[in-house]
């Protein structure tokens, strides 16, 4: 069965950090493209950032490019989302994402929204 758990969300100010991990298992981790969508209040998902299964390519949404850092441990079986720089309208849910399909397949997936499972998310939110 396929697990992914989300962690390190919570409170941060207006210009602050955060790290979010995703903790997998159930699968061949290191076969598969691994990514991050959110949800604010009140609006639909929206992909965040992608990362290939060996962790050498990556690719972002425009509004977070150059701000969030995707990144992944396969001997952990974790993928990392590093978030800098935040501002308020970064609050959101966030999920960590997995395609149905390895390899490229899923990797070009993912920013089209096709994933067959997704965490629990945990909330990001960014206030003073």
């Amino acid at each position: 069965e396929v697990q992914l758990v989300e962690s390190g969300g919570g409170l941060v100010q207006p210009g602050g950090s955060l790290r979010l991990s995703c903790a997998a298992s159930g699968f061949s981790f290191d076969s598969y493209a691994m990514g991050w969508i959110r949800q604010a209040p009140g609006k639909g998902l929206e992909w965040v950032s992608v990362i290939s299964w060996s962790g050498a390519i990556t690719n972002y949404a425009d509004s977070v490019k150059g701000q969030f850092t995707i990144s992944r441990d396969n001997a952990k079986n974790t993928v990392y989302l590093q978030m800098n720089s935040l501002k308020p309208e970064d609050t959101a849910v966030y999920y960590c994402v997995k395609p149905s399909q390895a390899y490229w397949v899923g990797y070009d997936a993912l920013p089209r929204g096709d994933f067959n499972s997704r965490g629990q998310g945990t909330q990001v939110t960014v206030s003073l």
